[in-house]
């Protein structure tokens, strides 16, 4: 009686089980289903509510841009000066809001911030990269002086315009909390003139020159790659073959010839848009091209200007003077003062532009 009384007691708890896990695998597939019930009630409601307010139903309509009919003729003198014909409200210009101050402006600034740190960081672990025979007291010609003006012009105007366009894209939430609003607005007002001026008159020419100057002597080659492989005589102790543009010159070279070209065209088109008869979502992409492609340009130059100035013995001294120690050339141009020598172009005392003899050869 026993026996037979556990047997239903647990045939009894069997089917309990199989009912509560059928109600909860149902369940589990049913009530989501509730939620679109309700998010279609609440829709017919709100619809309901937009069918009983026409002047909701309109602002509505203008906000996403339904086409309508304005007096906005889009011509001026019979020539197309914009695409907003008959639209009340653009909402481009809130969605390039948010991509320049939130995506370009928050991730840029960080980008820039690491940028930054982790030279700093290289720095301290691998320090200056000495010439590891020393100076020989003997100087070769580097750079002559028609491309150092062009250099140095170029290089100033860079820091002039990363410095303007830096405090116009950060301005509002770095600068106005430190200057003020009437002293961040006289700077903005200075700044942006500078920019707008240095930019296409003096900057973008001198980009040009040194591209027409230059390119022939960045043509890559198989030893770009071993001098890549082998750290660029930066990282560890091997000097790399490299002619008179190394590696990394020549990326910052076509850095420039590629995204830096962006930066220049975009530029030009913020400048003088009515060259172009440009809409206001051409500008607004224009802007958009040329935050990204000048926040990528400020980042490599970091490096360059880095590893031209603290990150190398004697690299600074070609721009400054024009002149290198011949030790330098051997170690890090090797193939180029190897060049020099088939040439017979004659060596210098340091300090000195009276040539001496290059192994040999003549004065």
């Amino acid at each position: 009686m026993a026996k037979a009384e556990k047997t239903t007691r647990a045939r009894r708890y069997k089917r309990i089980t199989l009912w509560s896990l059928l109600i909860i695998m149902v369940s589990a597939m049913v009530l989501p289903l509730g939620s679109y019930v309700l998010t279609g009630i609440r829709d017919a409601q709100a619809q309901q509510v937009q069918d009983t307010n026409p002047r909701s139903n309109y602002w509505r309509a203008v906000r996403g841009g339904e086409a309508g009919t304005s007096t906005i003729t889009g011509t001026r003198e019979g020539k197309v000066i914009n695409d907003e014909t008959n639209y009340l409200m653009n909402a481009g210009g809130e969605n390039w809001r948010q991509i320049r101050n939130g995506i370009i402006a928050n991730y840029g600034g960080w980008f820039l911030f690491f940028v930054v740190l982790a030279i700093l960081l290289f720095f301290a672990r691998f320090g200056r990269v000495d010439l590891a025979s020393g100076r020989s007291g003997q100087t070769v010609e580097r750079w002559t002086l028609p491309e150092r003006i062009i250099h140095w012009t170029v290089a100033v105007s860079f820091i002039a315009l990363a410095i303007t366009g830096l405090s116009l894209l950060f301005g509002r939430a770095v600068l106005i909390p430190l200057m003020g609003l009437q002293g961040f607005s006289a700077w903005a007002e200075f700044a942006k003139w500078l920019h707008n001026w240095v930019g296409p008159w003096l900057f973008t020419p001198g980009v040009g020159l040194m591209i027409i100057l230059w390119i022939r002597h960045n043509i890559p080659t198989a030893e770009d790659i071993q001098w890549f492989t082998q750290g660029g005589g930066i990282v560890g102790k091997a000097h790399p073959h490299a002619g008179r543009m190394n590696g990394g010159e020549k990326i910052w070279f076509w850095f420039i010839c590629t995204v830096g070209v962006a930066a220049i065209i975009s530029g030009f088109f913020l400048d003088f848009p009515n060259w172009w008869s440009a809409s206001r979502e051409g500008m607004q992409q224009a802007n958009v091209v040329h935050g990204v492609a000048a926040l990528g340009w400020i980042a490599l130059w970091f490096g360059h200007a880095y590893i031209g100035t603290l990150g190398t013995e004697g690299a600074l001294e070609g721009m400054a003077t024009g002149r290198v120690d011949v030790n330098w050339a051997k170690q890090h141009h090797d193939r180029w003062y190897e060049e020099l020598q088939k040439k017979g172009q004659p060596a210098g005392a340091e300090g000195s532009e009276e040539p001496t003899a290059i192994k040999g050869q003549p004065a």
